[in-house]
């Protein structure tokens, strides 16, 4: 008997169809990837597992162990989900409750499913965070989501899905905002989950070269339909649809025009301290603190893209947002004349200076509908615009990041963030950044959330629009094949220090520190 068995399962919301007579199965201990464009329907079908999706019609069968799922009462259904199928959400910011630690997050978990105690809760909790790579666990388990990296929070909603060693893991893009090297450590884990327990994955993703690693059968889908399916090395060797050749042949291309001369840029000693409680009496008077960007110098030209790549909590996004004046910090950054200690030059540099955030749904205001939200700067930094003026700008920005529902932007303009994908909430936010024609734009994981063939259109039009417009780019991404497509220089981060920074070729060639070697290498399939 397998595992789990689907059969057949269509899925409506309201009168629309998203998914239509979808059919697999998984063995215990198998891994299955079930891949796809953003809004391809694999998520929901996924997700319809434990039926997660309350607005949805779902028709068909789910069999878990051979208990149908969609017959399941409510006292059944809350027993399975968490304790026998686990899911890893694609968004952690949004699936971690954001007023309670991380640790009391598992704990909870632990004593509803486990019925430990509340110190052995705790004591599993720390061994289930060592076991995903965080470091300083017995430290971390009392932070707050906000207080961590995004790889961080996906790491530990990583321990949290596996610390009731459930039969089944669901993993919705699980290592989109891990580094290389903390994404490689995570599949060896869940290898020897499979083999210790028999853990069955079934892995939503849209990184082929994970797939071709970690899974033992592929199902690819296609507006709503699966399309193939097979064992993995067959189907990524010799894929026989048109589609699935599409997704396989895609890879990111580096099309990027030489920087021009001169300094648009320049950013002197970065540095960034939060404060950290004292344990004992001394905590009562003062705060520690805790350097997370050492000092960090640089220089940008117009055209130019400035790659800054580490493993998750090394500094880089903390640079970052000092950057864009969003947290305090110490040194100097000036964006031609103009700096944040001028307060007079605040909304002029706002405008210059742009940012896409790593984590689309939590950076989206979930009450606003995607023409309020990409419309927004509008109304702020050119408030002399017209209406049609103003919703003509909008429509053509969507258009430039291929946000489109039949041909059309129109249609798409009236909904809210959470009736997108994660890919299409990711290219909402790069429209939001590109509509008011920044100098600058702060890219952070840019593509991390995009299907390989969206990556590709992404980064293209990144392209043209550095080419058009001579628009600078500080690319935050732990992505190697990322930073060889769209870098110009490339700055190493490693424990908030800055180990090594030069031209792309330099770095990736002759690189001088035995960290970047390792993240380049880690970059290869295996």
């Amino acid at each position: 008997m397998n595992l789990l068995e689907v059969r057949d399962l269509s899925i409506h919301f309201g009168t629309r169809q998203v998914v239509n007579k979808a059919s697999f199965s998984l063995a215990a201990g198998e891994k299955l990837a079930l891949v796809g464009e953003s809004g391809s329907g694999k998520t929901v079908t996924a997700m319809s597992c434990l039926r997660l999706l309350e607005s949805a019609r779902l028709e068909g069968s789910i069999q878990f162990e051979g208990r149908e799922v969609l017959n399941m009462q409510a006292r059944e259904l809350q027993q399975v989900r968490g304790g026998e199928i686990a899911v890893i959400f694609q968004e952690p910011m949004t699936a971690l409750n954001p007023v309670l630690t991380i640790g009391r997050q598992i704990i909870e978990t632990l004593q509803l499913h486990k019925g430990l105690n509340a110190r052995d809760a705790r004591s599993a909790a720390i061994a289930a965070l060592e076991r995903v790579g965080i470091s300083e666990a017995a430290r971390r388990i009392d932070s707050y989501p906000h207080q961590l990296s995004g790889g961080q929070r996906q790491r530990a909603m990583i321990a949290m899905a596996l610390a009731c060693e459930p039969k089944l893991l669901i993993a919705d893009e699980p290592t989109t905002a891990l580094d290389v090297t903390i994404r490689h450590q995570i599949l060896d884990l869940l290898d020897e989950l499979r083999v210790e327990r028999g853990l069955a994955v079934l892995m939503i993703t849209h990184d082929l070269n994970l797939v071709r690693r970690f899974a033992d059968k592929v199902a690819v889908m296609e507006h709503g339909i699966l399309v193939e399916q097979g064992p993995a090395a067959a189907l990524m060797a010799d894929p026989q649809h048109p589609y699935t050749q599409k997704l396989v042949q895609s890879r990111p291309a580096r099309d990027v025009a030489e920087a021009a001369r001169g300094t648009l840029l320049s950013a002197e000693g970065i540095c960034v301290d939060y404060p950290v409680p004292i344990p004992g009496i001394r905590g009562w008077l003062r705060k520690g603190s805790f350097r997370a960007v050492a000092p960090a110098s640089f220089q940008l030209s117009p055209g130019e893209t400035l790659g800054v790549i580490g493993e998750s909590g090394s500094g880089k996004t903390s640079l970052a947002l000092a950057l864009l004046n969003l947290i305090p910090a110490t040194g100097t950054m000036r964006l031609g004349r103009d700096s944040w200690t001028d307060r007079k030059k605040e909304q002029s540099l706002r405008q210059r200076l742009q940012v896409v955030f790593q984590d689309p749904l939590s950076s989206l205001s979930p009450r606003l509908t995607i023409e309020q939200i990409v419309g927004e700067g509008l109304e702020i930094h050119f408030p002399k615009l017209t209406a049609a003026e103003r919703r003509n700008r909008i429509v053509a920005a969507l258009q430039d990041v291929s946000l489109q529902e039949a041909g059309r932007v129109e249609p798409l303009l009236a909904r809210y963030p959470h009736e997108f994908s994660g890919g299409q909430r990711q290219r909402i936010a790069i429209a939001r950044a590109l509509i008011l024609r920044p100098q600058v734009l702060v890219l952070d994981e840019p593509t991390s959330a995009l299907d390989v063939t969206i990556q590709q259109q992404v980064l293209k039009l990144l392209a043209d629009l550095q080419r058009r417009y001579r628009l600078a780019y500080i690319l935050v991404t732990h992505d190697i094949d990322v930073i060889r497509a769209m870098a110009h220089t490339v700055m190493v981060m490693k424990d908030s220090q800055v180990i090594e920074s030069g031209p792309l070729n330099e770095i990736l060639t002759a690189p001088r520190s035995a960290y970047t070697r390792t993240l380049i290498s880690s970059t290869a399939p295996a």
